[in-house]
């Protein structure tokens, strides 16, 4: 009787555990991609990717570099992506006409800067480089 008691109890509480413990990969957002993995959506490639693995990144001006932007651009070199932490839905995809240097939206303005680099600008303030 004792054996049979001391064994539901532990059925059970592995039974309580299994309910409570995460699935890895469970985290999937609308687009299917797999936050806990560093996964998140990109609107300009159509598909999940990884921020740190992009070749062009950003440092944050106003926090000395402490958040760690991305840049992601179309084939055509028309639209850019960054992905800023302020951003709903984590990024903004910004627009480049005819044989301007520059990409916009809403007050935002990505440019060239230096050799290889680029600057994030939000109303003529630069925020990221």
């Amino acid at each position: 009787m004792k054996k049979t008691i001391v064994f539901s109890a532990m059925l059970l509480g592995s039974l309580a555990f299994a309910q409570t413990t995460p699935v890895l990969g469970g985290d999937k957002d609308a687009h299917g991609c797999i936050g806990s993995a560093g996964y998140t959506y990109s609107q300009v490639e159509k598909d999940c990717v990884r921020t740190f693995e992009q070749k062009i990144k950003l440092k944050e001006v106003a926090s000395k570099g402490d958040y760690i932007s991305a840049v992601i651009f179309s084939k055509d070199m028309k639209k850019a992506e960054v992905f800023v932490k302020d951003a709903e839905g984590g990024s903004i995809v910004l627009t480049r006409t005819g044989k301007a240097k520059a990409w916009k939206k809403d007050g935002y303005v990505l440019v060239p800067f230096k050799k290889s680099g680029y600057q994030l600008k939000k109303d003529n303030v630069v925020i990221y480089q």
